[in-house]
Order: C-alpha cells, then sequence, then structure tokens
C-alpha cells in the first residue's frame, strides 16, 4: 500500500466533482494537496473543507504560460492527478468547432501541458507518481462523443506511453477510467446513463488504484467489461451494436 501522509500531490481540475472528491480522501490520508481549476473562489471552498495542508493556484491548462507559471510557482511535487475536463454532448452532424477545439485542447493537450511540466523533476530525481483519469469513452469511438472520446482516447494513449517508458524506474504511473459520474457535465446528457456513481463512489475507485500497484483501472467493473469487448470486436458487428444507423 502506498502512504500518502506528508507527500505533496498536485490536483489539477480540483474545483468540483471527482476532482474535489478525491482530494478529500488525500488530505483524510494525509497527503498535502496543491489543488488547481480555473475557478479561484470553488478552489478556495473545496480547500477550506479539508482536514489536512492545502494551498490552491488557479490556472488554465488551455495556456501554455498560466500552466507554466503554475508549476514554477508550485515547484516539485511527489505526485500530480490530471483530472479536469470540458465535455459537451455531440454527434458529428451537429459539429461546433469551438466546443471541438476546446475539449480537444483542455481534455488533451492539456494534459500533457501539465504532465511535461512536472514530469522531468521527477524523472531526474527517479520519484512520482503520475495519475491520468481517462474514460470508459476513449476505449472506442461512440456517437455522439465527438471532441469528448477522442481527447480521452488520447490521454489514455499517452498514459499508456508513459507507463511503458518509466515501469521499472522510481516515477510510479496510473490510468483511471470511470464511466458515468453525477457531475455538472453529465448532467448535459438526455439518455440513460448505466451504472452512474457519485463523486465520491468514484474517487474511492480512483483512490484505491493510487493506494496500489496496478497500472490501471477501469470501473464500474460490470460496465467496463462492455467496452473491453468492443475493442475486439470486428467492424462489422461492432457499430450495429454500438452506433445504429438512424431511420
Amino acid at each position: 500500500m502506498r502512504a500518502f501522509h506528508g507527500k505533496r500531490y498536485w490536483l489539477v481540475g480540483a474545483s468540483e466533482g471527482l476532482g474535489a472528491a478525491l482530494a478529500r480522501k488525500l488530505s483524510d490520508a494525509g497527503a498535502d494537496l496543491v489543488l488547481s481549476a480555473r475557478n479561484e473562489a470553488r478552489l478556495a471552498e473545496v480547500a477550506s473543507a479539508l482536514p489536512g495542508k492545502v494551498e490552491t493556484v488557479a490556472v488554465d491548462v488551455a495556456d501554455r504560460d498560466s500552466v507554466r507559471a503554475a508549476g514554477g510557482r508550485i515547484g516539485p511535487v511527489d505526485g500530480v492527478v490530471w483530472l479536469a475536463a470540458l465535455y459537451w454532448p455531440m454527434r458529428a452532424q451537429d459539429w461546433n468547432a469551438d466546443q471541438v477545439e476546446a475539449m480537444c485542447d483542455v481534455n488533451f493537450t492539456g494534459c500533457a501541458r501539465v504532465i511535461g511540466t512536472v514530469l522531468p523533476d521527477m524523472v531526474a530525481r527517479d520519484r512520482g507518481h503520475v495519475v491520468i483519469v481517462g474514460s470508459l469513452s476513449g476505449f472506442r469511438g461512440l456517437p455522439g462523443a465527438i471532441g469528448y472520446g477522442p481527447s480521452k482516447a488520447g490521454v489514455m494513449a499517452l498514459a499508456e506511453s508513459l507507463h511503458a517508458d518509466l515501469r521499472g524506474s522510481g516515477v510510479t504511473v496510473q490510468l483511471a477510467n470511470p464511466g458515468f459520474i453525477r457531475t455538472r457535465l453529465t448532467d448535459k446528457n438526455d439518455f440513460r446513463m448505466p451504472f452512474l456513481m457519485s463523486p465520491e463512489e468514484a474517487a474511492g475507485h480512483v483512490f484505491r488504484l493510487m493506494s496500489g500497484r496496478r497500472f490501471s483501472s477501469s470501473f464500474p467493473v460490470p460496465f467496463s467489461w462492455l467496452f473491453r469487448i468492443s475493442q475486439i470486436l470486428p467492424d462489422w458487428a461492432y457499430y450495429p451494436l454500438f452506433a445504429p444507423r438512424r431511420p
């Protein structure tokens, strides 16, 4: 089991939802936290409710200079957890260029910016912990997921490549792939969301992953197998099942 007491973790995307719930888990475990998001007031609210040492640093992950400034202010950390995401449900027929680009820039490129800010120091020290939150929607292309699904697939592939390079070193990389979590983002959906989790339930899954040595965890487990199986289905079977043609 990993010990968090006295370890300094930077949580990016910690102002609400899964990020805020995970902050509580880590603070209860004795970690010193740096919480980041764009909303300074909400960050302060989350921080005020935590029992341990915590500081807040506002950052816009879509802005390279903002990320670099935040990284310089924060300095070396023992771990970083990437949680930030934008989401709009969208079909190809309803393509909104601004929203698609924003999802790609925040969800994937923003992750690369943040990891790139802390990873070189971790590699130099041969010590660190990188945790990236992907999504079950990133396993294979889904209908109505233009922007979100591909950007999540990108961060999942990034985590896999990091793990491939760093496994056996002092830098641990882990990937958490949740299903539906009850947040302001999923409130945008107008369809039934199977196995919908509370942020606290999802945070429990991520915390258990972080406490252990496994590389990845996809949850809820029964729901995740549907997406795992989809990866091995041939196209002729996958698309009629997951994306039937509209009449």
